[in-house]
């Protein structure tokens, strides 16, 4: 069972898993989204006595806590017991791609260039904490995160979602072509 876990799978077994998911969520009356999570973390920790935002219903949204949750436990099982020891498989387009952009691909899901502890340096824990800022601004001046919007609101047919979903793939567009070579 764990060789099984470890290898890659196909990519419409995560479709499925995820169809299903949105179809218990819809006839459960809910509506999917991690940023929703930020909102209620600051309400726990007391954001209330300052703003009126923060004065809602925990109960009604402990199950998305308890989802969040659930996928930090996740990451970490499957990051610790169920990694595969063969390395990413990708394209050679893909990496010719990040060669362009000086990105040697290792193999790994994260560029060890970029995200190891050895690569830490002033200033690329600005550039995470400003990424970071940005987009939790970002996420609650668009009323949701990208999965939120990208799963949750477009299979509700909302528009605000479809705009949404647009604008993250415009604004990745622009930093991955324009932004990311001038800043590395």
């Amino acid at each position: 069972m764990i060789d099984l876990l470890k290898q890659p799978w196909p990519w419409y077994i995560s479709g499925a898993i995820i169809a299903g998911l949105m179809v218990m969520l819809l006839y459960f009356g809910k509506s999917f989204g991690f940023s929703s999570n930020l909102r209620m973390i600051c309400t726990l920790m007391g954001a209330g006595k300052r703003s009126s935002f923060f004065n809602f219903d925990l109960k009604a949204q402990k199950w998305n806590l308890l989802f969040l949750l659930g996928s930090v436990i996740g990451g970490f099982i499957a990051h610790t017991w169920l990694r595969s020891e063969q390395p990413l498989r990708l394209s050679a387009a893909t990496v010719t791609d990040l060669k362009v952009l000086g990105i040697h691909f290792d193999g790994q899901l994260e560029p060890g260039q970029l995200f190891a502890i050895q690569a830490l340096s002033l200033k690329n824990a600005s550039l995470m904490l400003a990424g970071g800022l940005m987009i939790g601004f970002g996420s609650r001046y668009a009323g949701g995160c990208t999965s939120g919007h990208a799963i949750s609101g477009l299979s509700n047919l909302q528009l605000p979602s479809l705009v949404a979903v647009i604008g993250f793939f415009v604004g990745g567009l622009i930093m991955t072509h324009l932004l990311f070579p001038l800043l590395f």
